[in-house]
């Protein structure tokens, strides 16, 4: 079930399912410590002695109010003819987590409704030893266990504090919860449990024929009490309605802050751009750690989730956010990646929210013999994406306490761990996570990698260094033309990996990841190496059928949907191509192929905005995870890539301005 509207401060992530139910509560990083365990909060309408849970008989639209992390759903419920305007979020500056109901009763007789709101808190992801009590100085619900408190309170019939409520156990023999306390439309009032327990608050509100009212629901989430407390005093004294008004101009100004021409885009694409750029922050915690996703119904998939910092996919968003202006984030990024790297000057596989080595599945030792279980393109593309930032934004005093830790360090990694005779990178586990081998994808970020340490080196005035990591650039370059180019079919291979008897051995598969050719810089766009590459990439990998779309490689069989295509569409993948053709474009009709695959991530974002990882090849249903940072990033790529080419290729002959001169974008080859 995709995360349709996350909301989050960097601290606080909030998310819902499709159904309007909080299923995600992230704290106190982004991605760490979900204390619902995926467990639906129930939301429960009576009305004049009917009730109804949703979904139900609700008819839900979700989306944002424009330009913000500020939900706008809607609630209609034909039956019991009421209409419910709820917006969400999460306030941009204090760890609250805020909810406006407007109800409206669309009937002509007098409605008396009440609103039910529960909480099934796993705290620390599990309900052992949970805490729910009626604390009545505050006239408000709280949930705590160890070193983690939420605080719950309303404001409603112009006033604060919780008049009906209920706590109780949940789970296990006749317990199934307070939630069943709510049909009845009364509560029992009980002020604490101690356990596995849930706790249901309610509203009431009468409202006459055709009239609205509305209330304010927030938690507030902290450490120790009188953290929380503190929170639902600002709330009280600030009022809601202020905690609401300036969250929404907080995001409007933040991403509006870089006043980019869009006029240039369909309208559509322009929203989905800043959409995109905001649903990525949600998935970032203020540390530095840049989320994959933020997903927990993955865990029944394979009994984990994405909620993991990969050093690869960090760097391609921090490389996306960094064109869109926002380098504050990314520096915390690069800074994080600075306190983790190794001491030998790689990366292992992934780490979680607040920097610490997390789960994995490549093993130290294989077949008896010892090795370094990592992705080595996550090691190299930090680097990369590091000198991209350092290009935009020349931020030197920034860059001098990474150089020796990070970048030099790294970069000698990626210079050593190479083969003495081939002089390619060492095997290593694959941008899929599938297998090992020397990917091409990994070795050309290794020649981005090396060209990025090189360019440092020269700029802190070290030339002789400089000359070795380019030098070592050349080689793996060299090595690329004789062993990963395959003459025969004229593109480039997956991988290849080298056997005990000196042999090599080849996998021919096409894959999309192979773009890496030319995105890092190891060949030109109009290398003919590259275009029969990337048009074999093509027609091989896009589906025929009605969806469309490029799958990762052949006989892709993750979350595989049908035997008969390679693989589902994924929307970084089908970017991909969209950024080779706008490399290639040499005039603004060669623009359109990658306008035509702008508009074709649009057609099957959800009405939100949000992007998943792939989506179903006959029916747009998205698949796996959603929002998937990664999506979100590469969407921001594509367009800056494509105002940029816009810019370059209309320029004026005489004054070298393009007619484009209103546009401010950040003018960076990828």
């Amino acid at each position: 079930m995709p995360r349709d509207i996350p909301v989050s401060n960097g601290n606080l992530l909030v998310a819902f399912g499709k159904d309007y139910l909080l299923r995600e509560f992230y704290f106190p990083y982004v991605g760490q410590e979900n204390h619902t365990k995926c467990k639906p909060f129930r939301f429960g309408v009576w009305v004049n002695g009917h009730f109804s849970w949703l979904p139900g008989r609700w008819k839900i639209k979700m989306d944002y109010l424009d330009d913000s992390l500020v939900t706008d759903v809607e609630l209609l419920n034909e039956k019991l003819e009421l209409r419910i305007q709820a917006n969400d979020l999460v306030d941009f500056h204090e760890n609250v987590f805020l909810k406006k109901l407007t109800v409206e009763n669309l009937s002509d007789e007098e409605k008396e409704v009440r609103l039910f709101l529960c909480h099934d808190f796993h705290i620390y992801g599990n309900d052992i030893g949970d805490t729910a009590a009626y604390r009545p100085e505050v006239q408000g619900l709280l949930h705590y266990k160890d070193k983690r408190y939420f605080l719950i309170n309303v404001f409603a019939n112009k006033k604060y504090g919780i008049d009906w409520f209920a706590t109780g156990n949940k789970g296990h023999g006749r317990f199934k919860g307070t939630w069943k306390d709510a049909e009845d439309g009364l509560l029992s009032g009980n002020p604490i449990a101690q356990g596995s327990v849930d706790s249901v608050v309610a509203i009431h509100l009468k409202l006459k024929p055709g009239a609205k009212d509305e209330c304010f629901y927030w938690i507030c989430a902290g450490k120790k009490w009188h953290e929380v407390e503190r929170l639902n005093g600002i709330v009280m004294k600030k009022r809601p309605e202020t905690i609401f008004k300036r969250t929404l101009d907080y995001w409007r100004l933040w991403v509006n802050k870089e006043g980019l021409n869009l006029d240039l885009l369909p309208e559509r694409l322009a929203r989905l751009y800043k959409r995109s750029l905001l649903i990525a922050r949600t998935q970032i915690d203020n540390c530095g750690s840049i989320i994959a996703a933020n997903d927990s119904d993955v865990v029944y998939f394979n009994r984990d989730t994405y909620s993991y910092m990969w050093p690869r996919d960090g760097a391609l968003v921090a490389y996306a956010l960094d064109l869109a202006g926002y380098h504050e984030i990314t520096r915390r990024f690069f800074n994080l990646c600075n306190s983790i790297i190794e001491k030998d000057g790689y990366f292992l596989h992934k780490y979680t929210p607040s920097g610490s080595l997390a789960s994995s599945w490549h093993p130290w030792l294989k077949d008896k013999t010892l090795q370094l279980p990592i992705q080595e393109d996550e090691t190299a593309l930090v680097v990369w994406a590091l000198w991209k930032h350092y290009e935009l934004f020349k931020d030197i005093e920034f860059i001098k306490p990474l150089y020796r830790p990070l970048i030099k360090n790294a970069a000698d990694m990626l210079l050593n761990y190479r083969d003495p005779k081939t002089r390619l990178p060492l095997a290593s586990y694959d941008l899929w996570e599938e297998r090992q081998g020397i990917l091409t994808f990994t070795v050309a970020a290794v020649y981005g990698g090396l060209t990025a340490a090189a360019n440092f080196a020269h700029a802190f005035g070290e030339t002789a260094l400089a000359e070795q990591y380019r030098h070592g650039a050349r080689e793996v370059r060299e090595a690329m033309d004789r062993y990963l180019y395959l003459e025969k079919e004229k593109r480039f291979a997956r991988m290849i990996n080298l056997n005990a008897s000196g042999g090599v051995e080849i996998d021919t598969t096409v894959d999309a990841s192979v773009f890496g050719i030319f995105a890092f810089g190891a060949y030109g766009p109009e290398d003919e190496r590259v275009k029969s590459t990337m048009d074999e990439v093509y027609e091989k990998l896009w589906l025929r059928t009605e969806v469309g779309g490029l799958a990762r490689y052949e006989g892709d069989g993750y979350h595989r949907v049908s035997e008969k295509l390679p693989g589902n569409p994924w929307f970084i993948t089908t970017l991909w191509l969209a950024q080779y053709y706008i490399a290639r474009a040499k005039d603004e009709k060669d623009l359109d192929k990658a306008l035509e695959i702008m508009h074709w991530v649009a057609d099957r974002a959800l009405p939100s905005g949000v992007l998943a990882e792939q989506v179903n090849p006959y029916t747009n249903e998205p698949l796996s995870v959603s929002p998937l940072t990664w999506s979100h990033a590469t969407f921001v790529i594509v367009i800056q890539e494509y105002l940029n080419k816009l810019l370059e290729i209309e320029k004026c002959e005489v004054c070298g301005r393009s007619k484009y001169s209103k546009k401010q974008t950040k003018n960076l080859e990828v």
